[in-house]
């Protein structure tokens, strides 16, 4: 039997998988209310920095705080799936969600799991940043891998040609890569911190550093050249396509900025 510890981002009190290898984590949860589940703020820790960071402060707390062989990231409403769920109810939704047995089979052949690609179609990964979010945190990201790593800024500066993106910051890895990983991309982000004004940007936008790291997981993917199997992510609660597809072209067209999330 592997030892899998897949953490379940959450700032709210919410259902999640019974399977013992999910970890559902309080993000976020320094000085606010118990809900029930594993604090981010205990042991080495960056909860304070999660209305910047996002789920990253649960992916740090991992890191730093777990000791199984293999750590993956998922969020309270979003799953690795056995396959395509269009079913209403979030009981069966969660019947969908990949169980320990599943992943364990997934592992015997694979070192990482990764969400299917998400495809932007018609403009690529860095146009697409740049058209709904502000382009400065990116660009900056992208001198500091230029920097102090720069056999992955031949990857970073592919954003802007590909259409096709790992998105959610969702994964399952081997210890040694999660290791890896989180080391190379926490020393790019905390020197991003140290280098840009984010107190110039709105609640929602000062998140950027969540958004930033979902690019570079590709960065820092396809520059190790590590084999990796996707599966598909299901959504437990509803998503509204023509809304978010909406906001997109507005974005894209008129210069007007994502003002929340979808």
């Amino acid at each position: 039997m592997k030892d899998i510890k897949i953490i379940v981002a959450t700032h709210k009190k919410y259902q999640v998988p019974k399977d013992e290898i999910y970890l559902p984590l309080h993000v976020g949860s320094e000085g606010k209310a118990d809900i029930g589940f594993e604090k981010d703020n205990t042991g080495d820790n960056i909860s304070i920095k999660n209305p910047y960071f996002c789920e990253l402060t649960g992916l740090y707390w991992a890191w730093k705080n777990l000791e199984s062989d293999y750590i993956g990231l998922v969020h309270y409403r979003r799953y690795f799936s056995k396959k395509n769920c269009f079913l209403k109810s979030e009981d069966e939704k969660f019947k969908r969600v990949l169980n320990r047995e599943e992943v364990e089979k997934l592992l015997d052949n694979n070192d990482i799991i990764l969400p299917k690609k998400r495809n932007y179609f018609i403009e690529n990964v860095y146009n697409h940043y740049k058209h709904t979010m502000y382009i400065e945190p990116l660009d900056m990201a992208g001198n500091i891998i230029k920097e102090k790593y720069p056999e992955y800024f031949e990857e970073f500066e592919n954003l802007k040609k590909t259409t096709k993106l790992h998105a959610f910051n969702m994964f399952i890895m081997k210890r040694q890569y999660f290791e890896e990983y989180c080391e190379w991309l926490f020393d790019i982000l905390f020197e991003l911190e140290r280098k840009i004004d984010f107190s110039k940007y709105d609640d929602f936008h000062s998140r950027f550093f969540g958004r930033i790291s979902e690019r570079l997981l590709d960065v820092w993917i396809k520059t190790k050249k590590y084999n990796y199997k996707e599966v598909k992510v299901i959504n437990m609660q509803k998503v509204n396509w023509f809304k978010k597809g909406g906001s997109f072209l507005i974005a894209k067209f008129t210069g007007k900025k994502y003002k929340k999330s979808f």
